[in-house]
C-alpha cells in the first residue's frame, strides 16, 4: 500500500463499516448488536467474579427486575447507554488480557490500586461510582499502559 494511503473494508465486519461508528441510538442497530454485547457482558462478569450487585451497576444501575431477565436470557436488548457500558467494559477486559495474565487480568477491577485516579479504591468500585466517565478514564489509562505511555 502507498505511504499515506488508507485501507477501506470491502466487507464490513458484522454488517458495521470501521469507518463511521455505529449508530447506537437506532433500535434496529441495538437489536442486532444486543445479543452479542449481552453474552459478552455477562462471561467477563464471570471471569471477574463481579456479584451480580456490581454488574447491575456497570450496566447502569438497573433494577434486579430488569436484571435478572437479561442474566437468564429473557430480556434481549440493551439500550444505548448499556451498549455504550458494554463496549467499555470489554474494552478494559482487551487490555487487561493484554497487559496481564489471565488470573491477575480477571482480578484486577476488584483489587486496591494505587494510582491516584481511584483515590484509594478498587477500579470496580471507582466504575460503579463514577459510571461511563469514569470506565473511559480506566479504559483510556489501560490503553495508554499498552502504548507504552
Amino acid at each position: 500500500m502507498p505511504a499515506g494511503a488508507t485501507a477501506t473494508l470491502q466487507h464490513p465486519i458484522a454488517g458495521f463499516s470501521w469507518d463511521v461508528p455505529a449508530d447506537l441510538s437506532k433500535k434496529e442497530v441495538q437489536t442486532r448488536l444486543s445479543p452479542s454485547a449481552i453474552k459478552g457482558f455477562f462471561k467477563l462478569a464471570h471471569a471477574w467474579k463481579l456479584r451480580d450487585e456490581d454488574a447491575r451497576q456497570l450496566l447502569g444501575g438497573i433494577s434486579n427486575g430488569a436484571f435478572y431477565p437479561l442474566k437468564s436470557g429473557k430480556t434481549k436488548k440493551l439500550d444505548q447507554d448499556q451498549l455504550t457500558r458494554v463496549s467499555l467494559i470489554v474494552g478494559i477486559f482487551k487490555a487487561l488480557n493484554i497487559l496481564y495474565s489471565e488470573r491477575l487480568a480477571d482480578a484486577w477491577v476488584s483489587l486496591p490500586n494505587t494510582n491516584p485516579i481511584f483515590g484509594g479504591d478498587t477500579p470496580l468500585v471507582y466504575m460503579n461510582k463514577g459510571g461511563v466517565p469514569a470506565m473511559l478514564r480506566v479504559r483510556q489509562l489501560l490503553d495508554s499502559r499498552r502504548g507504552g505511555r
